[in-house]
């Protein structure tokens, strides 16, 4: 059993806030975490139950009849009962009244933001954070934004970071020891969610090609998105592509990151960059082993970005810090990775190497950034496969890639 950091987030929450959800991809947690928060103190009802989820669709007023509070698990199998939740809450306005969990991004849905707003507070539980694997509370992002150089703990490199980062963050995942099986995980991860979750938020005419769009955005993630080209390869036209990438965006398994933008600069791509939320699923869905990299690196550095993304995403749900995630790139192709930017305006950029080497051509793209935030920016960081912070002028750094989860 590991120890999750928004646990604290949530717990806070449902002391003054009506309706708490707990959203993010299934097998990642949720479940457990809102069984260990409710304990026996709060009925627990689950819609992945046939007998639960007829009720909850065929009779949400009654469902909820004399319940004061209730846990509901995998609330996007009956998103109808979410009206009733909000009558419900309306009528009670008791903080606590409801912890949901879902394993689909339902602020997506304009009725169900639009009845919740003011209502319900939304929690993201991604997969388990290098963090929580190894019981250190990251204090990365806090770090970054004061200004402070990063820390490092117990350093990770080279073979061991090869497989921390292939193994990705499932913890059904993570707890196979042979490779191959972990595998085997992951493509039955994939089909179940193609087969269930895909089902229950959208209406898909062409249901057996999103495994192959899966394995086609797989190919393409850390680069920019170009819906047209991902879709010829399995013949759909970008407007499909987009509305079924869409769909695996709902359900938290890709994300497409969208361009840092400043008046300063006219000279911006438009286009957003394509990741996975895992970096396990991603090598999984590229067949990308430990064995595969030690041959050839080549295939290990969009699966690193991958992975550097997603654990920026996961510090960001427990940091004090509000962020927003984007990426910088302009036309002559001076790129950051990672852009993070807080509610003050305040700028981190995040660069990511598979190498032990970093030179000073690898701040081009920061530098460009630096010159559009001014005094906003506050450091420029290059995250690599070594041991040592080293400094590269003034607010830039290489920093190690195991300094993402130092608790220092």
């Amino acid at each position: 059993m590991y120890d999750r950091y928004a646990k604290n987030k949530i717990q806070e929450a449902l002391t003054d806030t009506r309706v708490v959800l707990i959203s993010g991809p299934r097998q990642s947690g949720k479940t457990t975490l809102a069984t260990e928060i409710a304990a026996d103190d709060i009925p627990f009802f689950t819609l992945d139950d046939a007998t639960v989820l007829e009720a909850a669709k065929n009779d949400p007023v009654g469902f909820l009849r004399g319940l004061d509070r209730a846990v509901i698990d995998e609330i996007q199998r009956a998103p109808g009962l979410l009206l009733s939740i909000k009558t419900e809450v309306d009528r009670n306005k008791s903080p606590g009244r409801f912890l949901l969990t879902g394993s689909a991004n339902l602020m997506t849905v304009p009725l169900v933001a639009d009845s919740l707003a003011g209502r319900m507070e939304v929690v993201k539980l991604l997969p388990l954070s290098q963090s929580e694997i190894v019981g250190a509370k990251s204090t990365f992002l806090e770090n970054a934004f004061k200004g402070i150089l990063p820390t490092v703990g117990d350093v990770v490199l080279d073979d061991d970071l090869i497989e921390i980062v292939l193994a990705g963050g499932y913890p059904e995942a993570i707890a196979r020891t042979r490779w191959n099986r972990k595998q085997d995980w992951y493509q039955g991860y994939v089909d179940a969610i193609v087969q269930r979750d895909v089902r229950d938020v959208a209406q898909i005419e062409q249901l057996a090609i999103m495994p192959r769009l899966l394995a086609m955005l797989a190919e393409h993630s850390g680069q920019l998105v170009n819906y047209s080209g991902i879709g010829s390869a399995i013949n759909l036209n970008h407007v499909t592509t987009q509305k079924y990438v869409g769909v695996f965006e709902s359900l938290f398994i890709v994300h497409t990151l969208q361009p840092w933008f400043t008046n300063k600069l006219k000279r911006l791509t438009k286009s957003p960059k394509l990741h996975f939320f895992d970096s396990g699923l991603l090598a999984a869905l590229r067949d990308i082993s430990p064995d595969v990299v030690r041959k050839d690196k080549t295939s290990f550095g969009p699966v690193l970005e991958t992975f550097v993304f997603s654990e920026l995403q996961k510090i960001a749900v427990w940091t004090e810090q509000r962020c927003s995630f984007s990426h910088f790139r302009d036309k002559d192709k001076n790129e950051v990775d990672i852009v993070l930017e807080n509610k003050r305006g305040e700028v981190i950029g995040i660069e990511v190497k598979s190498s032990a080497t970093v030179t000073s051509d690898d701040f081009s793209g920061m530098l460009k950034l630096e010159q559009a935030c001014g005094d906003k920016f506050i450091q420029g960081l290059v995250l690599y496969d070594h041991d040592q912070v080293v400094p590269f002028g003034d607010k830039m750094f290489a920093a190690p890639l195991s300094s993402l989860w130092s608790a220092k």
